[in-house]
């Protein structure tokens, strides 16, 4: 009996076996169909509306004085004076005595060179009586005629008057010299270097120190051609006795941690292009740039770095186009009434750090009204369906083309060909 129970054991163990799964395969669960929606990225736009753009062109440059000049003196001498206002940063007039040099030789030969004037104005007198005296004895010989120069001694006296005006001129050049040893600023100015003081001997040629002058000072700003179109740049002409009118500047640079703005204007355009960079070079001049300010900001300095923003002519037409809005290419995304992506390329008339302009008017530029797409896309695709918030109010309505899901799968988004 033991041996019949091992030998159907296992028998009965596999039908149990496959009765169980049988009757788990007949008796499955019917499987519930779930409703997925479509997954749409959420996006933020703003309708383009025509307006009008003022122009400004950024630039840079370094302030640099109208006038510098070298003060050299004419004649040599031991330096015995120097202006309190000589010194670096020090302001002076124009006519202010800036150096003295040691008058004392050069009065002396001012001296000597009077004597000899005196000395030829003896010799002169001399010579005309003798040639007065000449005249006498030639007619008391009963002489006819004129008698020749040489008893006339007509050559002794030119020769007198030549020795008196050379004098003469001597004293000029001695008294000029006596001049010169004070040293005068040619104009207002300041100065910028300092190169001798007291107790120095100096001979001509020698620097004395540099100084420039304080009505007003320039700055170089360099413009790309792109840009430069839009400003009304001073230039001149051959025959014409007036240059174009200029635009005014903005400057601003920080003086002790605060930003300072100074008024300018463009007041001429370097013949010449810039050699590395091929780019055209306004000049802009800052009218009293030293004198003292309402707001307490320290005046000018030369060599400092200055920011400028010139004024232009104003875009009329146009649309403003975030810089965060645009892609590689200068390719924008749009946001049509159905709620889906359209990209489009556009041709910029004008752009800065922040934003574009493009012209509404261009063949390739969209149209007022377009929505343009603010969010940022890595992967945008003409017609996938986006989930926008235009203006700040959220779009209304049923995405065109929607349709009931399929129960065993959902779409998440359309076919759309990608970016490559």
């Amino acid at each position: 009996m033991a041996k019949i129970i091992r030998a159907l054991l296992p028998i009965i163990i596999l039908a149990a076996c496959g009765w169980a799964g049988w009757w788990l395969i007949t008796h499955k669960p019917e499987l519930k169909a779930m409703e997925t929606r479509p997954v749409l990225v959420s996006v933020e736009g703003i309708t383009l509306k025509k307006t009008t753009y003022p122009v400004r062109v950024a630039s840079q440059g370094a302030v640099q004085p109208r006038t510098r000049s070298t003060l050299l003196p004419e004649v040599a001498g031991m330096i015995v004076e120097v202006s309190h206002s000589f010194r670096p940063g020090g302001f002076f007039e124009k006519g202010e005595v800036l150096v003295k040099l040691d008058p004392v030789d050069y009065e002396t030969g001012v001296t000597v060179a009077k004597a000899a004037v005196a000395l030829a104005k003896v010799t002169v007198a001399e010579e005309e009586a003798k040639a007065e005296q000449a005249l006498e004895n030639w007619k008391a010989l009963g002489r006819q005629g004129a008698p020749g120069e040489l008893v006339a001694r007509a050559p002794q006296v030119a020769r007198a008057k030549a020795d008196l005006a050379a004098a003469e001129a001597r004293v000029v050049k001695a008294e000029r010299d006596a001049q010169r040893t004070i040293i005068r600023a040619p104009y207002a100015g300041q100065v910028l270097e300092q190169t001798a003081d007291v107790g120095q001997y100096v001979t001509p040629g020698t620097t004395l120190g540099k100084v420039f002058a304080t009505d007003f000072v320039e700055v170089r700003l360099p413009l790309p051609e792109r840009e430069s179109q839009h400003v009304q740049l001073p230039e001149r002409y051959r025959d014409a006795t007036e240059a174009l009118p200029a635009a005014n500047v903005k400057l601003r640079t920080t003086a002790a941690g605060k930003s300072v703005t100074w008024n300018g204007r463009l007041v001429r355009v370097e013949s010449a292009l810039d050699a590395e960079t091929r780019q055209t070079t306004a000049v802009a001049q800052i009218d009293n740039p030293f004198a003292k300010r309402a707001d307490g900001a320290p005046p000018l300095k030369i060599g400092q770095f200055i920011e400028a923003e010139i004024e232009g002519a104003a875009l009329n037409d146009v649309f403003i186009i975030s810089r965060a809005a645009v892609r590689a290419g200068d390719e924008i995304i749009l946001i049509t009434p159905q709620n889906t992506l359209k990209r489009m390329f556009v041709e910029p008339i004008f752009g800065t750090e922040k934003h574009i302009v493009v012209s509404a008017n261009a063949a390739k530029a969209p149209k007022e009204g377009d929505v343009l797409c603010l969010t940022p896309i890595p992967f945008p695709a003409d017609g996938a369906r986006v989930s926008p918030v235009i203006d700040g109010q959220p779009a209304g309505g049923k995405l065109a083309g929607d349709k009931a899901p399929d129960k065993k799968s959902a779409m998440l988004t359309p076919e759309a060909k990608p970016l490559p």
